[in-house]
C-alpha cells in the first residue's frame, strides 16, 4: 500500500455508512470493508469509466450488497446520509463545492491537493471541529507533500489566521513533514527572488510569502 493511501486509511474510523467520493481505484473503501469498519460503503465517481476500476477491486463486496457503486457528482445521488465521508485527491475548491450542497457529515476525512485554506475556512464557518490537520509526505529522495484534514461535522472550532493558512497540527509540531515542506518552498521562493526578470509587484508578493514562511518555520520550531 502506498504511503499516501496508508496515511489516509489510518485516519478513517468505524462508521455505519461510509462514502468514498471520487473513489479512484477504491483502495480506501477496500480498507474499510476488509477491516469491518462499516456496514455499508458507497463508491461514488462522476465518471462511469473511473468507477469501473473500483468496481473490479471490490467485486465480491458489491455482489454481497455491502458496497454500492454510484455514478454521481459528489454526494449527489447517494440514497442515504453517510456518517463518514472521504474526499481525497481533489482540489480544495472542488471539495468545498461538494460539501456546500449538503449538511456536513458526522465525520469527514479530506485530502485536498491544493487550496487547503479554503477547506478549513469552509468547515469552520459551518461549525465543524477539526481533529487532524497535518502535512504528510510520500517518498524519501524527492518526497511529495500532502495535506489531511479530519474531524466532526459539529462541535465548533476557532482558528487563527496562521492556522487557516498552514493547519493547526503543523504549527504545533505534530507533523514531521511540515518543516521540510516549508524549507523546500522557502528555497524555491528565494531562488525566484534572485531572478532579475521578475517585476516589482511579483517580487513584493514573493518576498511577503517568503517572510511569512520564515516566520512560520521559526514559530513551529518552538514546539519541537
Amino acid at each position: 500500500m502506498k504511503e499516501r493511501i496508508a496515511h489516509i486509511c489510518a485516519a478513517l474510523t468505524a462508521a455505519r455508512v461510509f462514502a468514498d467520493i471520487g473513489c479512484d481505484h477504491g483502495y480506501m473503501t477496500r480498507y474499510m470493508l476488509d477491516n469491518g469498519l462499516c456496514e455499508r460503503a458507497y463508491l461514488s465517481d462522476v465518471s462511469a469509466g473511473s468507477l469501473r476500476k473500483a468496481e473490479r477491486l471490490l467485486e465480491r463486496y458489491i455482489r454481497a450488497g455491502s458496497c454500492i457503486p454510484v455514478v454521481a457528482d459528489g454526494l449527489e445521488g447517494l440514497p442515504e446520509p453517510c456518517d463518514l465521508v472521504l474526499i481525497a485527491g481533489m482540489g480544495g475548491e472542488e471539495i468545498v463545492s461538494i460539501l456546500s450542497k449538503f449538511p456536513l457529515p458526522a465525520r469527514f476525512v479530506l485530502q485536498p491537493m491544493r487550496n487547503c485554506e479554503k477547506v478549513r475556512r469552509h468547515l469552520l464557518a459551518r461549525g465543524a471541529r477539526i481533529e487532524r490537520d497535518e502535512t504528510f509526505s510520500e517518498g524519501t529522495a524527492r518526497p511529495k507533500y500532502y495535506e489531511l484534514i479530519a474531524g466532526d461535522g459539529t462541535g465548533g472550532d476557532v482558528y487563527s489566521e496562521r492556522e487557516f493558512r498552514y493547519g493547526r497540527d503543523n504549527l504545533r509540531g505534530a507533523s514531521p513533514a511540515f518543516l521540510p515542506m516549508l524549507r523546500e518552498e522557502a528555497a524555491k521562493l528565494a531562488a525566484r527572488l534572485c531572478c532579475a526578470a521578475i517585476n516589482e509587484r511579483d517580487r513584493a508578493a514573493l518576498a511577503a510569502r517568503l517572510k511569512d514562511i520564515e516566520e512560520t518555520i521559526h514559530e513551529t520550531e518552538r514546539y519541537l
